[in-house]
This record gives structure tokens, sequence and C-alpha cells, in this order.
């Protein structure tokens, strides 16, 4: 048997040492994914040590980058992606022009011909999928108004790079700056017909397949992949199913790559916009969601990889300008674009975080304009160093976006009250200013119950909190439930509970008890810990899926915690009991730790 395995030692030594750097980096109250860069660049080429294969992290990364849209693509629909086109597509437009024109500039003034120029901006003008999704993620923003406009530009993008890789290769054959291969289709039509299409023709056809594809998808996609879907799962093997969103979601994402000249992340994002109809997307979500982690940490290890850090001595001058065209140029470009659609304050603050960095297609358009002769090695080297230093202050954007906000929100608010109109006319421009799509305000209730999350557990805790008139209001993130309590007449709070800022919001101090309904245990822990810090007399309810989440949440301050399979066990027995033990008193199984109607107060805790 061989010893040379360059797949497992890249594997091992990258999940490895970004797992040490990971952890340490969160110690440091740092972003785990700063660790994972400095993994990449101790295996890489440019440090002493071990050296990973730089063939095959790339392609491991791109596995990653396939499983987190397909996973994207689950929680959206069609109506979603289509409610922003809006905003998405002539603001992506624009800012990647802005952002082109920039890093033209920049390549002007280095001295590099137009069309390296023009390539060099490009590069700097799209934004990682990956460092994009994982900050909507963490901030639990996937499923908002802001989440959705930063998911549609995204998608705008890769059609824009897409169509970029087919134009650069044509436009440098045809300007002599370059060499390279037109577009497939394009030149077997020549080939047949004798036809000269140009650039026109390779446009035209790339516009095409892009069509077909989608077309293939909304109309034959969305029958048989949820269908075949239902037809696995009704087999009973969680293995096969488990194996057939892998196979969905990468076949997909390959296919629509090899047939159609369309982008390994858009392809998957489709797939998963499609499944996403069918009652077993969650399910879906939840088998690929290790996968999808593991292998978005191999993307950042391969960006590491990339970095050489000697470039920071012999160049620190041109990495500032480029840093400041991704992370300052970019931003203030979507801030400003997202205000003149007249969209809120919060959501502008969040797309310009959102957008300021760069990542997988920039490396690929990098790497095509060496191979072009079009762009210089030295623009290649600036555009790996702007996405590692751009990803790394990408968590610090977040944070100063966070802080800007209620120094702006005051000042627009100043504008208007300074404003010497008479009332009528201050009252018409207070109107006029946009409310924030999710704007919260602290509660006034006192002595009520919180509940957090309104999922399929929530709702039934929360429908029974009603109907027996209990004091209430509930804490979620996702913009369909937010709307759907607010019709019901329920307070509801739009945040993460995770966040200390949302709990003070429901005036956690005076509430009596609170029910932690989301499954996250890591997330449902830190809760419960918050709540029991704030509220040491205050009765906290949870649930579990195993022994071990319950042992965890009571450690953490949980007075009560439901494990789902055992209250379903225990409803089966009281069931069978009533049939076969007619005749002998039964005992139902509740415990001490089992919530049961009374018109008490919770225990005071010491």
């Amino acid at each position: 048997m061989p010893h040379d395995r360059p797949l497992i030692s890249t594997i091992v030594g990258g999940l490895v040492l970004a797992f040490i750097f990971g952890a340490f980096a969160h110690r440091l109250q740092m972003p785990p994914l700063v660790g994972y860069l400095i993994a990449g660049v101790l295996v890489g080429p440019h440090t002493p040590g071990y050296v990973a294969d730089q063939s095959l992290a790339p392609q491991l990364a791109e596995i990653g980058v396939i499983l987190l849209m397909f996973g994207v693509g689950l929680h959206f629909s069609l109506k979603d992606l289509l409610s922003v086109r809006g905003i998405a597509v002539p603001g992506a437009i624009v800012q990647i022009a802005f952002a082109t024109l920039l890093g033209w500039g920049l390549g002007a003034f280095m001295g590099w011909p137009t069309g390296g120029s023009l390539v060099f901006g490009l590069a700097l003008s799209v934004a990682s999928t990956v460092v994009l999704l994982k900050a909507l993620q963490e901030r639990r923003l996937v499923e908002t108004e802001r989440g959705r406009i930063a998911v549609g530009w995204l998608i705008v993008e890769d059609l824009a790079m897409v169509l970029a890789l087919v134009l650069i290769p044509a436009a440098a054959s045809i300007g002599g700056e370059g060499h390279a291969p037109v577009e497939p289709l394009s030149a077997a039509l020549s080939r047949l017909f004798g036809l000269d299409l140009g650039i026109g023709g390779m446009i035209a056809m790339t516009l095409v397949k892009v069509a077909l594809f989608v077309a293939l998808m909304l109309v034959f996609g969305r029958k048989l992949i949820p269908w075949t879907m239902h037809r696995i799962a009704h087999t009973g093997s969680r293995e096969l199913f488990r194996l057939g969103v892998l196979a969905i979601a990468l076949g997909v994402a390959f296919g629509a790559a090899k047939l159609f000249g369309v982008s390994l992340a858009l392809g998957a994002f489709f797939a998963g916009m499609v499944l996403a109809e069918s009652e077993l997307s969650h399910r879906a979500a939840q088998e690929s969601l290790p996968l999808r982690d593991a292998f978005a940490v191999l993307f950042f290890v391969s960006v590491g990889m990339l970095f050489d850090p000697n470039i920071l001595i012999d160049k620190p001058l041109p990495i500032l300008a480029t840093i400041f065209i991704i992370v300052i140029g970019k931003s203030v470009a979507a801030f400003l674009i997202v205000l003149a659609f007249k969209k809120p304050l919060g959501t502008a603050l969040t797309i310009s975080a959102s957008l300021g960095q760069i990542g997988e297609f920039s490396f690929i358009l990098a790497a095509l304009g060496v191979e072009l002769g079009l762009l210089p090695e030295e623009g290649r080297d600036l555009i790996l160093a702007g996405a590692i230093i751009s990803i790394i202050l990408n968590p610090l954007l977040f944070f100063l976006c966070d802080r800007m906000r209620p120094l702006l929100d005051g000042a627009k608010r100043e504008d208007v009250v300074a404003d010497p109109a008479p009332a009528a006319d201050a009252i018409a421009a207070q109107e006029e200013i946009p409310p924030e799509d999710d704007e919260v305000h602290p509660t006034a209730l006192s002595g009520h119950a919180i509940l957090v999350g309104y999922g399929r557990v929530g709702s039934i805790v929360g429908q029974n909190l009603k109907s027996s008139a209990t004091p209430f209001l509930v804490i979620e993130d996702s913009d369909k439930r937010i709307g759907e309590l607010k019709a019901q007449g329920i307070e509801t709070l739009a945040g993460n509970a995770v966040m200390r800022e949302t709990l003070d919001l429901a005036n956690l101090s005076g509430a009596r008890s609170i029910a932690i309904a989301i499954p996250n245990a890591f997330e449902a822990c830190r809760i419960a810990e918050q709540a029991r810090s704030v509220n040491p007399s205050i009765l906290i309810v949870a649930r579990a899926h195993s022994d071990a989440e319950v042992d965890e949440l009571k450690q953490y301050g949980a007075d009560t915690v439901i494990m789902g399979e055992r209250e379903i066990a225990l409803g089966m027995v009281d069931r069978l009991a009533q049939v076969h033990h007619e005749s002998v008193p039964y005992e139902d199984g509740h415990g001490p730790d089992t919530i049961m109607p009374t018109d008490d107060p919770p225990p005071e805790r010491e």
C-alpha cells in the first residue's frame, strides 16, 4: 500500500490545524475563521514545514461552497428571490461597475495594461459566497429581508462573473493582449455553419445556456427533485436519504457547470431552492450540515495557503490601496445604493458589511488573467492579500456597522426635529423616513412568559399560552413567522435570543418564566445561562434530543427539560395501556420534570 496519501494528509492537516487555531482564536474573542486562515498559511508553500497539496485543497473547498449554497437554497423560495430582484439586480450591477472602475484606476496607476486593470477591478468587485453566508448565518439573518437582499445580490454577482469568465478570454484574443479558447458552443456553431459569432454571439450563447438551466430547474427540477427525495424517504433508510441529498447537491452543481457553463455555487443554490418546496427540506438541511461545515473550513484553509506573507513587506502601499477598495470603496457604494432604493438604514449597513470582502471568484479571475497574460503576477498577489485581510477584517466591519447604526439613527431624527417647518410638515417629514424593517422596542410586559422560537414546538406552546390568557412574548428571527405572529396580535421581538441585548428588550428581569423551544442545544444552553444570571428566580423550560443535552441544559440553569423522544414514548404507552390494561390503575409516567397545568406560581429559587 503506498504511503504517499496527499488527499488524506491535506484533509487531516487542514482540519486539525484549523481546529487548533480556530479554538485559539475563539479563546481570544476573535472569529474562528481567523484561525482557519492562519492554519492555511502554515500549511501553505510560503511557510516552512508541512505543505498541503495545493491542487487538492481548492477542490475540497469547492465542495464546501456547493454544500453551503445548497443549504441556503433550502431556506429560499422562488418568491423570496423574485421579491428582492428590484434592488439586487441594479444594486449589484452598479456596485460591480463602481468597484471595477476603482480597481482599473489602481491598475492604470501602477502601469498595468487596460485588460489587466479591468480583470483586477472585476476580481475586487465580487464578494465571497462562504464569508457572506457565514456572517449572515452567525447573526441569523439569512431568512430576514436583509439576508434575502444580500443573497439575491450575491446571485447577481455570480451570474455577472459567469458572463465575465466567458468574455475575458474572447476579449483577450480579439484585442491581442492574450490568447484563450472561445466559448465552446459558439466555437461548435462556427465550425458547423462557418459563422463567426464574435463577442455578441458568445454573450448571447452564455445567456441562453443560463436561461435554459434556470428553466429546466423551475419546470422539471421542482417536480423531479422533491419526488426523488420523497421516494428515498419512503425507503426508511437514513443512509440513503443522506446520500441522496449529497448526490442532488453535488450532481446538479457539477452538471450545471459542465453542461450549461453555470458556476457550481449557482447550480447548487437552484437545486436547494427547488427542494425547498418539499416538506423534506428541513431534514435535508440537517443531513447536509456536518459536511457543509467541515468543507467550509477547508475553504478558508485553501485561501490561507495562497497567501505569501512577504508581500506585506514588499508591497505595503499597493496592499493598502487594494484593501481600501474592497473594504471601504465597495461598502460605501453598497450603502449608498441601498439607501437610494429607500431601504432602511439597518439593511444598508448589513449589505455594506456583507460585501466588504472578496473570495473564490476573485481567485478564479486572477488565475485566468495571469494565464491569459493580461494580469501581472503582482496583481494576483495583491488580490490574494486583499482577500485574506478583508476576510479577517469583515467581522470587525459588522461590529462597526452595529455600533454606527444607533448614531446614524439619532442623527437622522435630529435632522427632522431641527427642521423649522410647520408642525404638519415636520410630521410629514418624519413619515417620509422609512421605518426599520427590524426595529425592536423594549416590552412593557411584566410577570410574563418569554417564548424563544416559534417553530413546530414553539407554536404549540404559544397557542396554549394565548388560549390560557397568559401574558407572553415571542423572540423569533424569521421574517415569515414574525409576520404571522403580528397578524395574530402576539407581541414579538425580532432577533436572536442568544444576544444579551435581545433578552434585555424582553424584560428578562421582570419575567416569571422562559420557554426555550429552539432545537439547537448549544444556543439553548447560552440562553439559559444568561437568563439565570439576570433573573435567579425565573422558571426556565427547555427542550432536548438526548440525555446528554438534558444534563447539559440543567447544568446551565434550566429547571425543566423536556426530551421529545421520552414524551412521545410516554404518550404511546398511555394509549396502549388504555386498551390492554383497562382495569389496572395506570401510572402516566409524569415525572418531576414534566410540565402540568397549574395555577400555582413557580417556586422561588434561593
